[in-house]
C-alpha cells in the first residue's frame, strides 16, 4: 500500500522508501539530534519537516538554514546571532536561527560545507545547550532539536581531517539514509502521475491524459541522477510543451538543452547534442573499471546492450535518432536490435 502525505508531499509504495517512513516515525519524538544522509533531489527536507511535525516540538518553531548558501563569517551570525556594533554594518541585535529556533527545532542542510570554526561552536551548542553572538560575551541558553542533512560521506571527511569527528559523534545519534530514486523504481510512475496530474491543473487542462507506452519506458530507464527533484521537472516540462488533454504524453524531454544549435564553451556549435543524463557517472564512461579475472565476452556484450539502450533513451526510442547517437547507420543498429533480442516482438 503506498502512503501520500498532502502535507509534506512524500509520495511512494517501495519498500525503502516504506522503511525510510518508519524509521522517521520512530525517532521523531525523541529530542535527540538526527542526521539524514541523501543524494541531491531525494527530499531530505521533507523529511526535516516529517520528524519535526511528528515530535513533541510540532506545535513550536521549526527553523531552517542552508549552509552552503552563506560564507562563514555571515554563517556564524545566522545561526548564533550577533550584537550591535561586532561588525560593520551590524546597526542593532540580531537574533540567530537557535534563538529563534528555542523549544523547536533548526534544520540545517549542507552540514559539510561548515568550516572548522562554525563546526566548533555548533559543537558546543549541541553539549551544553549555550552559545554567544558574534560580538557578545552574555551566554545565551537554547533548547532546540537540531536536524541535519547532507549530501557527502561524512565519516570520509573526517578521515580526511575535514570534518570535526567529535561533532559527528554528537550529530549522529542517528542516521537516515535516503534511497536514491534509481532504487525506487516502482515510485517512478507513481510519482510521475502525480506531478502530472498537479501541473495539469495548473495549465487549466480538463485531465491529465497518462502516459504513453514509450514515455513510460523511457521514466523507467533512465536513471534519474536528480533523482525526485529532476523527475518533478521533467514531467512538468514535458507535460506543458505536450499541452494536450486528449492525447496520452508520448514525448519525456530529459535534456531542456539538448538542440543542434546548442553552444558548449570550446567547442562551437554541436552537430548532435549530448544530454546531461550521459554525463553522469552511471552513464556508460570511457574510464571503466573492471574486476578481474572476467569473461572478455560476457563483458563486451553487457557494454554493447548498455550502450544500445542508452542510445534509445537519449533518442526518445526513436531507432533512427539512437543510431545516430551511436554513429552507425540504421541498418547496423536494426542488426544490433536482432542479435541482442532487443526488439519488440512485433517489429521482428
Amino acid at each position: 500500500m503506498s502512503r501520500y502525505n498532502k502535507k509534506d508531499n512524500l509520495i511512494g509504495q517501495a519498500s525503502s522508501f516504506l522503511e525510510v517512513l518508519d524509521h522517521v516515525s520512530l525517532i521523531a519524538p525523541i529530542s535527540k539530534p538526527v542526521l539524514i544522509i541523501g543524494e541531491r533531489g531525494t527530499g531530505k527536507e521533507l523529511i526535516a519537516e516529517r520528524i519535526h511535525f511528528l515530535s513533541k516540538r510540532w506545535e513550536q518553531s521549526y527553523i531552517k538554514l542552508n549552509c552552503a548558501t552563506l560564507n562563514e563569517n555571515v554563517l556564524e551570525s545566522e545561526l548564533f546571532g550577533h550584537e550591535s556594533g561586532s561588525f560593520t554594518g551590524a546597526g542593532k541585535r540580531h537574533e540567530g536561527r537557535f534563538e529563534r529556533a528555542d523549544k523547536g527545532t533548526l534544520f540545517l542542510d549542507e552540514l559539510a560545507n561548515t568550516t572548522s570554526l562554525v563546526q566548533e561552536k555548533l559543537l558546543n551548542v549541541i553539549e551544553y545547550g549555550e552559545f554567544e553572538r558574534v560580538g557578545g560575551n552574555r551566554t545565551v541558553k537554547t533548547d532546540v532539536r537540531l536536524i541535519c542533512a547532507t549530501n557527502e560521506d561524512l565519516p570520509t571527511l573526517v578521515e580526511q581531517g575535514k570534518f570535526r569527528a567529535d561533532l559527528l559523534d554528537r550529530l549522529a545519534f542517528d542516521v537516515i539514509t535516503l534511497p536514491p530514486l534509481r532504487e525506487r523504481r516502482d515510485d517512478i510512475l507513481l510519482l510521475a502521475e502525480t506531478f502530472a496530474i498537479n501541473m495539469a491543473r495548473q495549465l487549466e487542462l480538463e485531465y491529465f491524459g497518462g502516459f504513453g507506452a514509450k514515455a513510460k519506458q523511457i521514466l523507467l530507464d533512465y536513471d534519474w541522477p536528480g533523482n525526485v527533484r529532476e523527475l518533478k521537472n521533467v514531467i512538468e516540462r514535458s507535460l506543458y510543451r505536450h499541452n494536450n488533454a486528449s492525447l496520452p504524453l508520448q514525448k519525456i524531454i530529459l535534456d531542456p538543452f539538448s538542440s543542434p544549435f546548442r553552444r558548449v564553451a570550446g567547442q562551437g556549435l554541436k552537430a548532435v547534442s549530448q544530454p546531461m543524463a550521459v554525463q553522469h557517472e552511471s552513464s556508460i564512461s570511457t574510464a571503466i573499471k573492471f574486476d578481474f579475472p572476467l569473461d572478455f565476452k560476457d563483458v563486451i556484450t553487457e557494454y554493447e546492450i548498455k550502450l544500445i539502450k542508452q542510445s534509445l533513451i537519449e533518442g526518445q526510442y526513436s531507432q533512427k535518432k539512437a543510431a545516430d547517437l551511436m554513429g552507425v547507420t540504421y541498418h547496423q543498429l536494426r542488426g544490433l536490435l536482432k542479435k541482442y533480442q532487443l526488439l519488440d516482438p512485433n517489429e521482428k
